[in-house]
């Protein structure tokens, strides 16, 4: 007689399909989560565990399998909706009528009939169990039974038991700590009844999510497990997935919140912040609860205290006005996938680079699309006024002061704040850089905040953190214009509310995109590895010093490593190092190829939308005639037509193989902003060709050629990041070997000279336009050093020297003694007097600048002029006439 089945799938009728259909089909997967589901099936019996006894989990959970053809789930505990429990066991069970079956047995009919379970781990407390005295946060026990029955089983075949863990995420939001009586109705947030997860996905839809965890195994864990009753082995199983499922919910929730006023308490009695309040009232005098308060003053100050209705609407806000100004934002999955990854592993600290104040928001924004828990931001309190404060404060913003040397109880309390972040596992975001480049070049990062981030992992040696380098990159920054004043020499404005009325201006632009890449995620363990210091155990201070010194500079060199080549990078950077004063379609086109070909083999990453993948990575046309649209429209260069001559008035040009282009002389600072995010990326090769001989085929003695490599490269000491992985020797050399394996040089008998030239180019053109990369930089410090004539009458301080020097270069472009506007410039400048100081020619006494006694006149600061304007000046000496001039 044929055994009756105990079990069948669910079969919903049309109206409810379709339901399902309009409902679950939005739900984010993971990436590849039904091939592994399918893989798992192979190998043994695959059951669906889930956290909290849910129908509404059920009904998602069981569309989505039959969706993806994965093993259809046959039996299901009680979910409690009485006679609408799905799979026939609603009347029946409420009449009676199943006697007395039990679940082994049923679980047993599935796996017989090729289907599987679903087992829920926990149930949300409800009033009944309030009413009982229950008031914990863990969920109550729900599946012990089933799980034994599990056992039961798996001892009597041996096809093992996989139990695969899955979370629906209805909210993204955090838990909050503690309970509220309607949480005893529709379940806490992080253990909801299915009222609530409804209520959850219809604010959340967009974000929902089911994520899937490492299986088990079942037989492994029983062999793994001898000797231990089952009751006990039931806890130990079920604790495990919980961590699973928890560990895949907290990936995209982060941790929980506790109320904000609750979290400045705890921190103000932390032992350190503790200690630091005796030490002040001792010395100082006076009241510690005075301190005390003067502390949670501080922290209020400083707290971030985001909310799900103000993420919710920068969420709505920020997605209509980035469509609306940017052409895109690019990113790679596959670098989500890292940072995911991470996450489930420990803290992130994500360390970006800052070129605008969108910075700000553009990481909160794509891990918001992404389903990854939103960062905390360390932002300046130059933002904190109304109404941009309290906005970016609910948003995830925290304020800090832009200096607290001498305040030791309020470097204390941002110690203290970090180091509570830090434990809590929430991640963080802060800039190295400090403030935002004008110039388009990573600034030299500043390590305060950082070091309180190290201090903080230091002190929680179990927990994993995570520095995670990123590179935001800009077609073009929306401060461009406020950047220009500023490198002019203008005062940085502070920002207040003033500046949002410049919000309509800004929407009736186009930026073109941004560019988002994740550089090696970096650990301390690592680091420490690199600098020879043991893995574990205290470091001294000037070890811990060391050990902040090589994570920043290795987070800022992989973010130079990983930053994109953009359109409106590469075609900003083909316009200002062409010498002539307008070039055709065609020229542009071409400049813009080799260039590209140039990053291609510098390994750079490039911008998708750059290059047509289809065609070999080639060069895409209509990338840079976007972006040189873009530039048209701001002012930053002029389209003429051949045939006219001119540009046409009234209305834009359409740009065509017939466009001419002229950079705006008034705007090149502007485009330069776009030009220097990729000149690091010909930065060795440029200083070699500006170190060669102008003459007759650029032959020029090897020696020479190396000793003003060396010195240029001294000079631009504080201008640009160097290769901190190998010596000057080696990078020389190995610039010198691609320069001629690419046959823009030969070397024959000591000497240098000219090779064959390569795509189309000559190797004049190619070293040329190499050297005019940083024609502006040269020239620039060439107005610094003009500049130190100034000092002969008197020492200056450094500010009225710079408002001086300024001036001078805007007569020396004038008078057409420098060719590029954007060499006068106060950053550039700024560097300069540092390079100029560190080569012993001008010293800092009393707060002004000096000349020092060697160079204390006229020959000698004219002497210095010269051989910095040697690299750019074709009328330099040539080597046969100095061949070991040295100065400084």
């Amino acid at each position: 007689m044929k055994k009756p089945q105990l079990t069948q799938t669910y079969r919903p009728n049309q109206l409810l399909s379709a339901v399902y259909r309009r409902f679950f089909e939005t739900i984010q997967l993971d990436e590849g989560w039904a091939e592994s589901i399918r893989r798992w099936a192979e190998q043994g019996t695959v059951i669906y565990v889930l956290r909290n006894l849910n129908w509404l989990d059920f009904f998602a959970l069981d569309y989505l399998t039959k969706r993806h053809g994965l093993p259809e789930i046959r039996y299901v505990p009680d979910l409690g909706l009485w006679v609408l429990n799905p799979m026939g066991k609603g009347w029946s069970n409420a009449l009676g009528m199943r006697g007395d079956v039990t679940p082994r047995a049923e679980l047993e009919d599935a796996f017989e009939h090729g289907g599987t379970a679903a087992l829920f781990l926990k149930r949300p407390p409800n009033f009944w169990d309030a009413t009982r005295g229950y008031s914990g946060e863990r969920g109550l026990r729900q599946g012990d039974e089933l799980v034994r029955a599990l056992f039961e089983i798996q001892r009597k075949h041996e096809r093992p038991l996989l139990l695969v863990p899955l979370v629906f995420l209805w909210s993204k939001f955090p838990d909050k700590a503690g309970l509220k009586p309607i949480d005893f109705v529709l379940g806490p947030r992080h253990w909801p009844s299915p009222v609530r997860s409804i209520a959850q996905y219809l604010v959340n839809r967009r974000h929902v999510a089911l994520k899937l965890g490492e299986p088990m195994n079942v037989r492994t864990f029983l062999d793994n497990t001898q000797g231990l009753l089952d009751e006990v082995r039931v806890r130990r199983i079920t604790y495990a997935m919980l961590r699973r499922l928890e560990r895949e919910r907290r990936s995209i929730t982060g941790p929980a919140e506790k109320p904000a006023a609750r979290v400045r308490h705890e921190i103000v009695r932390s032992p350190k912040l503790r200690n630091a309040i005796e030490d002040l009232a001792r010395v100082e005098g006076g009241d510690r609860h005075r301190f005390a308060q003067k502390a949670l003053a501080m922290l209020r100050e400083i707290q971030a205290i985001p909310g799900p209705a103000t993420i919710k609407g920068m969420e709505l806000l920020f997605n209509w006005a980035f469509h609306r100004i940017y052409r895109g934002i690019e990113y790679d999955l596959r670098d989500i996938a890292r940072l995911r990854a991470a996450s489930r592993e420990g803290t992130l600290v994500l360390l970006p680079s800052h070129k605008s104040h969108i910075d700000y928001l553009i990481l909160s924004y794509i891990f918001n699309e992404q389903n990854l828990p939103l960062p905390r931001i360390a932002a300046g309190d130059n933002l904190n006024f109304m109404p941009v404060g309290p906005f970016l404060r609910r948003g995830g913003a925290f304020f800090i002061r832009r200096s607290f040397q001498g305040d030791k109880l309020y470097a204390t309390v941002v110690d203290g704040y970090v180091r509570r972040l830090i434990r809590d596992g929430t991640t963080i975001e802060l800039f190295l850089e400090g403030g935002r480049s004008r110039t388009g070049k990573l600034l030299a990062p500043k390590f305060g905040l950082l070091s309180m981030v190290v201090d903080a992992a230091l002190a929680v040696p179990q927990q994993r953190v995570n520095f995670v380098p990123v590179s935001i990159g800009y077609e073009r920054v929306i401060e461009a214009g406020e950047y220009q004043r500023e490198l002019s020499g203008g005062e940085k404005q502070k920002e207040d509310a003033r500046g949002l009325f410049r919000t309509p201006e800004i929407l009736r632009h186009r930026y073109g995109r941004i560019n988002l890449q994740v550089g090696q995620i970096l650990s301390l363990s690592e680091v420490r590895h690199e600098l020879g210091l043991p893995d574990t155990g205290p470091l001294t201070p000037a070890k811990r010093r060391q050990l902040v010194t090589r994570l920043g500079n290795r987070v800022m060199d992989e973010i130079n490593r990983v930053t994109a080549v953009t359109p409106g990078a590469l075609a900003a950077l083909a316009l200002l190092t062409h010498r002539g004063r307008a070039l055709g379609h065609a020229e542009l086109m071409e400049r813009c190829s080799h260039l590209l070909a140039v990053c291609v083999s510098e390994k750079a990453r490039i911008s998708p939308a750059l290059v047509d993948s289809a065609e070999g990575g080639t060069l895409r046309g209509e990338a840079i005639r976007e972006a040189l649209q873009m530039f048209v429209d701001a002012g930053y260069v002029e389209a003429f037509t051949q045939a006219a001559g001119k540009r046409e008035s009234k209305k834009p040009p359409v740009l065509s193989e017939e466009s001419v282009y002229a950079v705006v002389e008034e705007r090149r600072l502007a485009l330069d902003t776009s030009k220097n995010i990729l000149i690091h990326f010909f930065l060795e090769r440029a200083l070699v060709a500006a170190s060669l001989n102008r003459g007759a085929g650029l032959q020029t003695p090897r020696a020479w050629v190396e000793q003003r490599v060396q010195r240029a490269s001294r000079l631009f000491k504080h201008e640009f990041r160097f290769k901190a992985d190998a010596a000057f020797q080696q990078i020389f050399d190995a610039t010198l070997t691609t320069l001629q394996h690419e046959q823009l040089l030969a070397a024959q008998a000591g000497m240098l000279e000219a090779g064959a030239g390569a795509g189309g180019w000559s190797a004049e053109q190619w070293l040329n336009t190499f050297s005019d990369v940083l024609r502006s930089f040269f020239e620039g410090y060439r107005i610094a050093a003009r500049g130190l004539k100034l000092l002969l009458a008197a020492p200056l301080a450094e500010k009225e020297l710079l408002k001086r020097s300024l001036a001078l270069g805007e007569t020396m472009y004038l008078a057409g003694e420098i060719d590029c506007r954007e060499a006068v410039s106060k950053p550039l400048l700024q560097n300069a007097h540092s390079a100029l100081i560190d080569f012993g020619y001008v010293r800092s006494r009393e707060g002004k600048l000096e000349l020092t006694d060697t160079f204390n006149s006229l020959d000698a600061v004219a002497e210095i002029e010269r051989w910095i304007a040697g690299y750019v000046d074709r009328s330099h000496e040539s080597p046969e006439t100095n061949p070991t001039h040295h100065h400084g």
